[in-house]
């Protein structure tokens, strides 16, 4: 299973198989074309209130992480997960990300989740 995660202001690459946009709002200065998203699961992404929690400082990536993680646990959110892990079996799969620190956002603990599956 091949999953990575790069910043949708990167240019594509021809590599990146199916692309995944897992942010919630569409990047600012991004224009749909240049993007190139194939799917835009948005009941994939931190809930409005998660997001403005962590971005607020208020809490650590690791409680963030958790509360996420609990959120992907309703049956529509693990319905999307199953999706994108099944894209993910039969290539590759490259989640999408305006923030400027993948290593410490959403989309790690979704490339977690999606190769413990």
């Amino acid at each position: 299973m091949s999953v990575r995660v790069r910043r949708i202001y990167e240019p594509p690459e021809p590599d990146d198989g199916v692309r995944v946009l897992v942010d919630r709002l569409w990047p600012r200065g991004v224009s749909k074309d240049a993007a190139r998203v194939d799917e835009w699961p948005k009941g994939l992404t931190p809930s409005t209130e998660l997001r403005r929690w962590y971005h607020a400082g208020e809490g650590s990536y690791e409680e963030f992480a958790r509360r996420y993680e609990a959120e992907l646990a309703t049956p529509e959110a693990a319905e999307l997960l199953d999706g994108v892990r099944e894209s993910a079996k039969r290539g590759p799969v490259t989640l999408l990300t305006a923030s400027k620190e993948p290593e410490h956002s959403h989309a790690a603990v979704l490339v977690r989740l999606l190769e413990q599956g």
